[in-house]
């Protein structure tokens, strides 16, 4: 499996590092990170963990400027595409086609390629505006799944509510994620 993990500059950054971590656990997952100079930011305002750690935990570091990398064409096959936090900006710019950065282009190519493309948005509330593009990129063929919290499965702790999160992410390419609580129904 390869996978490409974007993280934008919106809040919840630490959401991209704990899904990098949980995918890093599966065997034989390629993982190709962008991060963007906005993301970069938050990461510092937002954790108090080195950048390295994070990076550390992809196989391939692409820089956000470099639109001649391996992900920027179809030809290079992956599994999809998970951009996780998507800030609006980025949400934009997918929805409009406008790949001008490394990002973009790489959901557009997955878009292009009929790959799955997962798009996880972080704002609150939500503008008409905000709702018009995840609806556009929706109908374009991305999964948008926003960071929403969940009862029914009795969280106890932030990390229960991103497990959430991810499990549900994950469950968009046929992978389980063990700290996923599912609905199991009422007898």
């Amino acid at each position: 499996m390869r996978m490409i993990v974007g993280i934008s500059g919106a809040s919840g950054v630490i959401m991209g590092y704990c899904l990098l971590k949980t995918l890093r656990q599966l065997p034989d997952c390629e993982i190709h990170l962008i991060v963007t100079r906005g993301a970069k930011v938050t990461w510092a305002l937002e954790t108090n963990i080195p950048y390295e750690k994070l990076t550390e935990l992809a196989d391939v570091c692409h820089s956000d400027e470099n639109l001649a990398a391996s992900i920027s064409s179809g030809s290079f096959v992956t599994n999809g595409m998970i951009v996780m936090p998507c800030s609006m900006k980025t949400l934009s710019a997918i929805a409009s086609g406008y790949a001008a950065n490394l990002l973009v282009r790489a959901a557009d190519v997955c878009l292009k390629e009929s790959r799955k493309v997962v798009l996880v948005p972080r704002e609150m509330p939500l503008g008409k505006v905000h709702i018009r593009n995840l609806k556009e990129a929706s109908d374009l063929g991305c999964v948008i799944v926003p960071p929403m919290l969940t009862f029914y499965n009795n969280p106890g702790s932030l990390t229960d509510q991103l497990n959430h999160v991810i499990g549900k992410v994950m469950m968009q390419f046929g992978l389980n994620h063990e700290g996923f609580v599912p609905w199991e129904g009422i007898e």
